[in-house]
């Protein structure tokens, strides 16, 4: 089933590659989207796919790479509008 998430994840998360991390699983399970910094500190992703595989970045989210200290993944879960092309770090 085709799904979009927004995915938001507090704590160590800036400045340790998790953004780099996460374009390179999305791109490697399939994913369309984008990953971004925001001001407070937190890490965004807004991606679609199939939900199996949304669900296995969700997973990742949860540990993030060497140097990332997790303390919180927010999911909320969307309609799919396929309206992305590849998977991409914005601003």
């Amino acid at each position: 089933m085709l799904v979009r998430t927004r995915i938001l994840i507090s704590g160590t998360v800036q400045g340790v590659f998790f953004r780099r991390e996460i374009t390179e699983r999305a791109g490697r399970l399939g994913l369309t989207g984008w990953v971004r910094n925001l001001p407070d500190g937190r890490v965004e992703a807004v991606a679609e796919g199939d939900k199996e595989r949304l669900d296995e970045l969700i997973r990742f989210c949860h540990v993030g790479p060497l140097g990332a200290k997790v303390r919180g993944v927010a999911v909320d879960w969307l309609e799919f509008k396929g309206e992305f092309r590849g998977f991409r770090i914005t601003r």
